[in-house]
């Protein structure tokens, strides 16, 4: 198992596979790529590589079968894959149906059981968590702000860890709007200024900082956090008027 970090995810697919079924036998029913690498970002030696492990039961009661397997692929950039039911994620669509659906628009499946497709996702359960999570991200962006104490690096690192879940977010929303999500980030920043009415342009920024693109530089960073501040709040108030 152990080698180099991979330079496409389909190189690791037979392999990590087989550390798998080795682990857990029968137990195991399916393996799914998400995430970056499934969207067709993935940059070798940058980017995780996210899978989703499907088992049975007895699989799930027995993850110490898997310890030493997924310390290995962690030094090959494999993040500890998310280890879950059919069950659970049948009946987990009601209170994560934003992870879901991000999960079921961009993934490939590896081995086994399409667990995700056919998915389907109820309206009202997700416009509550999207106007549940988007007013939640801006309570912690407000709170990280003050932590920054105005300065630049701390300003740039808040805005890079927090756009990725706004991007996850503004798929959901378009899938509300019955717009099907664009794979490029900055399409799916322009398509949801459109929908939204928000200043695209500040989020395309913050994407910037978040891919080492524009290095946060003084009052120019402060200025562009507090803009993402007010088009986050306008957001949470489209979203609290949605039907």
């Amino acid at each position: 198992m152990m080698g180099k970090i991979p330079q496409r995810p389909e190189d690791i697919f037979e392999a990590f596979r087989d550390d798998m079924k080795q682990a857990f036998g029968d137990d195991l029913q399916g393996i799914i790529l998400y995430g970056s690498g499934a969207r067709g970002e993935y940059v070798a030696g940058r980017s995780d590589l996210n899978f989703l492990v499907i088992l049975t039961d007895s699989g799930v009661n027995n993850l110490d079968r898997a310890f030493r397997i997924v310390s290995g692929w962690r030094k090959r950039k494999v993040a500890i894959p998310l280890f879950m039911t059919r069950s659970l994620i049948l009946h987990s669509l009601d209170s994560y149906p934003v992870e879901f659906l991000n999960m079921q628009l961009h993934y490939v499946p590896v081995y086994g059981e399409d667990v995700l497709k056919g998915l389907a996702f109820d309206r009202s359960n997700l416009r509550l968590q999207l106007e549940r999570d988007l007013k939640g991200k801006l309570l912690l962006l407000r709170t990280g702000f003050l932590e920054t104490e105005g300065k630049d690096k701390p300003i740039g690192r808040l805005i890079a860890v927090s756009m990725t879940a706004f991007l996850s977010l503004f798929t959901a929303l378009l899938y509300l709007k019955g717009i099907a999500a664009p794979r490029d980030r900055r399409q799916l920043i322009r398509e949801t200024a459109a929908v939204t009415g928000l200043d695209g342009s500040v989020f395309e920024k913050c994407q910037d900082i978040r891919e080492g693109l524009r290095t946060p530089r003084s009052a120019e960073t402060l200025a562009l956090f507090k803009s993402y501040l007010r088009e986050v709040g306008n957001l949470c108030d489209f979203v609290d008027q949605m039907e």
